[in-house]
């Protein structure tokens, strides 16, 4: 019977190391955005999301193993099991490629929900109020969803709230940001947002050349 084609098999390794790889990334990328200084990074939502992030990304990882050694050792375990793994996934990615595009225009309703419920922010633990002080330094912006009142007290309201130019153009009566920095952060996901259905969409074509790749390969040892 006919062999295992040297090709087919070379280039599924190379893909499943490049897979690994891929992997790594979402992985490295995933715990900096659970450890990074977004002033969403303590609200629930956003860290159960970088939780999957992760999950992804190890599972990627392991699923990238498999396949290399399904192919160095010509195992048709292991090739069926990473053919499962990334069928399973490529369902799974689509789905939330399509979720993310269809709800992208409701992020601000989701994150004014989310939010609300850690008004006022003085009742915050700390790591949470610098990481929104920075945010509204850097974008100046006033609060999330009620400017300065989203702080509690007048006293309560940090420096980072106050108009730092003398054109009093955006400022209120009080001296604080008149633009609230929920509207920022809303623009920053639905950015991201984007570029993330674009990937999930553009790694969909290439998990389907890992699924050929398998297929074949299985095939091909099974005539052996």
């Amino acid at each position: 019977m006919a062999g295992v084609n040297k090709c087919i098999k070379y280039s599924m390794f190379a893909f499943n190391f490049i897979f690994w790889i891929c992997g790594c990334i979402i992985l490295g990328v995933s715990i900096w955005i659970r450890v990074g200084s977004d002033p969403t990074a303590d609200i629930e939502s956003f860290q159960s999301a970088a939780n999957l992030l992760i999950a992804i990304g190890c599972i990627i990882m392991v699923l990238g193993f498999l396949g290399c050694c399904g192919a160095v050792r010509e195992s048709r375990c292991m090739l069926l099991m990473f053919f499962i793994g990334i069928f399973l996934i490529l369902a799974l990615q689509i789905t939330a490629g399509v979720l993310a595009v269809v709800y992208k225009s409701k992020i601000e309703e989701t994150l004014e929900k989310s939010i609300a419920e850690h008004i006022p922010f003085i009742n915050q633990t700390k790591e949470f109020k610098d990481n929104l002080d920075n945010f509204q330094k850097e974008n100046k912006c006033c609060g999330l969803i009620n400017g300065s009142n989203d702080w509690g007290f007048k006293n309560d309201v940090p420096e980072s709230c106050k108009c730092t130019t003398t054109n009093t153009l955006g400022c209120t009566a009080d001296g604080y940001y008149e633009q609230k920095c929920l509207s920022k952060v809303s623009e920053v996901l639905k950015d991201n947002i984007s570029i993330i259905a674009g990937v999930a969409f553009g790694l969909a074509l290439i998990q389907l050349i890992g699924l050929g790749f398998s297929m074949t390969m299985y095939c091909q040892l099974k005539n052996k």
